[in-house]
Formats: C-alpha cells, structure tokens, sequence
C-alpha cells in the first residue's frame, strides 16, 4: 500500500551497498597492481583514484550500519505511517 510518503520513510539497502562495495574494493586493488606491474601509470592512477572512491563509500555504509535504526530500520519497524481510513 502506497502512502506517498516514500521518498522520506525509503530504506537503503545498506548490506547489498556493502557487498557491492567490498566487491569494487578487490577489483580496484587489482587493476591498480595489475597495471602498475604492466607498466601503465595512467591506467593504474585511474583505478588508484576509484579505490580512493570505493574505499570512501564504503566508510560511509559502515558509519550508516553503525548508527542503527535511525539508518537501517528492522522487520518490526514499518517504513511508513499506516494509513488513518481503509476503504473496503
């Protein structure tokens, strides 16, 4: 049931974020020792700058998992208001 309250009460999936983000983290490692080993300091700076990134973002979902509901809400928690009137 839709309440139009969905872009404020949302829940980031932050688990799917975080395994995404460890996912990036091994490739970014490895393309920049792969093309620092091939002799490409461009290619390798590249992916030295998106491991910065990676590394960042995922500071960010661990500070978010950390604070709790407030970022995460469990099961038991509704992610909106229930509406006052149901028609039948």
């Amino acid at each position: 049931m839709r309440t139009g309250s969905e872009p404020m009460t949302a829940r980031s999936p932050l688990r799917a974020r975080f395994w995404l983000s460890v996912w990036g983290l091994v490739w970014t490692i490895f393309g920049t020792a792969a093309f620092a080993l091939v002799g490409r300091p461009g290619w390798a700076a590249a992916c030295g700058v998106l491991w910065l990134v990676v590394t960042i973002d995922m500071t960010m979902i661990l500070r978010h998992m950390r604070q709790g509901p407030h970022y995460q809400p469990g099961p038991d928690i509704p992610p909106y208001r229930p509406p006052e009137h149901r028609y039948p």
